[in-house]
């Protein structure tokens, strides 16, 4: 009892997740089939980027956010790659720069057009080689300018200075199998790396050693995947030896058992995890599944709290992550992914259904902004910073909803109820109108009326309680309206 009474006080027990309509997907999209564990989709507030099918080499293309639609088959790529492209992520200090890793050996770094590309990209801003096989993992660092660590298939890390196109660092003898992903820490000081040995190791580049390591951190012999959270801890998800799925929390300091070990499910698909430091919410994305898992970490054991499942029918290729500064505040947005199907990509909408119209600041601490927390020499030196934070109160928009509740007054001007239209299954009721008729008042003014005073008095407090129950109604089938029109039911 005490775990449900824990999760039923969380305040993301109930988000909700939503398609968007057809309209607003990006159709027409040949989504790469390459079979390799990566999301296929990098996402920031200006551009959607997707690995697509290419003949004679690797591509991917990059959409304006609000492109939505049918995508012309002749729409531009970024097709510099002579292999096809396994990884792409944008960097977080500037919205137009976008790196990418290829079969080709090469890890390459583009810089998008304000407005999106209007003829194919093939010359990148630079070229980075330094592996010997083809190149799975690229990430950039999250509080350095200009620092971008990728990984290949020859067991090799290698951190870069993208400004002058030089390895900083080279790991080539931490890792002696292949490895499955990378994540930097919350300042950027370590990263921790998945490995198909079953180990997970916590490494600190700048000196070039492993802080800790996990031997078989999870038994089975399918991808797995570690990731940082804010505080420091390391989240895994990987498969047991009977091949069920597994997620599990483990502290850097003391590596012997989990925190927490948690078996999902006997599927077969990797499981990408999506974090959201802010709000410490993790999304569980299986490949090939139907299903985003969303978990909350907690200080207090048992440390995984399952919150809910978001379903749809058709399964996922792959999956992009909105960052927070993209999402839209005023619609209490917590999270948007960028569902990848075959020939199209889905937004999906993951909000906490709130009453009040007023910024949520529980929901929307402040958050990782673009600004660089220092430049690349200054890391390589030793200092470590974490993000610079902003505040997404500037970002808030007073809803629609919020504009129909302004003209409420009106009702007490209303003496007949207003017709409700049905249009489709949506039924719509106008703002300006009562529900019900409001009875109207006659006060007498005759001689001897004066002893209808306290009747009058009685009758007037009547009809302001009467105003205020239909003002509630109003409220209620306002926010029932803003649900349909949104597809929420």
């Amino acid at each position: 009892m005490s775990f449900r009474k824990v999760v039923r006080q969380s305040k993301f027990r109930h988000v909700f997740g939503q398609p968007v309509k057809n309209d607003q997907c990006y159709d027409d999209i040949r989504v790469s089939r390459v079979t390799w564990d990566s999301s296929f989709c990098a996402v920031n507030p200006k551009f959607v980027a997707v690995i697509v099918e290419a003949s004679g080499g690797g591509a991917f293309m990059v959409l304006p956010v609000l492109k939505t639609g049918r995508i012309d088959k002749s729409y531009p790529t970024v097709c510099g790659h002579t292999g096809p492209v396994l990884d792409i992520d944008w960097c977080p200090h500037s919205d137009r720069v976008i790196a990418s890793g290829s079969e080709d050996c090469t890890v390459m770094v583009w810089q998008i057009p304000e407005n999106g590309l209007t003829q194919p990209l093939t010359e990148p801003v630079v070229a980075l080689e330094g592996h010997s096989k083809r190149v799975g993992i690229v990430t950039w660092h999250p509080t350095a300018r200009n620092v971008l660590l990728s990984a290949g298939c020859d067991n090799v890390v290698i951190v870069w200075n993208v400004g002058t196109a030089e390895e900083l660092y080279h790991l080539d003898s931490m890792h002696p199998d292949l490895i499955y992903n990378v994540s930097w820490s919350h300042n950027g000081s370590l990263f921790c790396s998945a490995c198909k040995d079953k180990s997970v190791r916590i490494v600190d580049p700048r000196r070039g050693v492993v802080v800790a390591e996990k031997e078989r951190a999870h038994e089975g012999a399918r991808p797995m995947r570690a990731i940082f959270l804010a505080d420091g801890k390391i989240f895994t998800t990987g498969f047991s030896r009977m091949s069920e799925r597994q997620l599990a929390l483990w502290d850097p300091e003391n590596l012997e058992e989990p925190m927490a070990l948690q078996e999902l499910d006997s599927s077969n698909g990797a499981l990408l995890p999506f974090y959201d430091p802010d709000t410490n919410v993790i999304y569980v994305c299986g490949k090939g599944d139907s299903s985003i898992r969303y978990f909350e970490i907690t200080e207090e054991p048992p440390y995984i709290h399952f919150l809910n499942t978001f379903t749809s029918k058709e399964p996922q290729r792959g999956m992009g992550w909105m960052p927070k500064r993209g999402l839209d505040v005023s619609k209490c947005e917590i999270a948007r992914f960028y569902k990848l199907h075959e020939r199209k990509c889905e937004p999906i909408i993951m909000t906490v259904p709130r009453k009040s119209d007023l910024f949520q600041d529980d929901l929307y601490p402040d958050t990782a902004g673009p600004d660089a927390a220092m430049e690349a020499e200054e890391w390589v030196a030793g200092k470590t910073a974490g993000p610079v934070l902003i505040s997404l109160r500037e970002a808030y928009v007073p809803s629609k909803q919020r504009d129909l509740k302004v003209s409420k007054k009106n009702v007490l001007h209303e003496s007949r109820p207003a017709p409700i239209s049905s249009t489709g299954s949506a039924t719509r009721l106008s703002a300006t109108a009562a529900p019900a008729a409001v009875p109207s008042i006659s006060i007498s003014t005759a001689p001897g009326g004066g002893g209808r005073l306290e009747e009058v008095l009685q009758e007037l407090q009547a009809l302001r309680l009467q105003v205020k129950e239909q003002g509630e109604r109003i409220s209620r089938l306002e926010e029932q309206l803003s649900r349909i029109e949104n597809g929420d039911v």
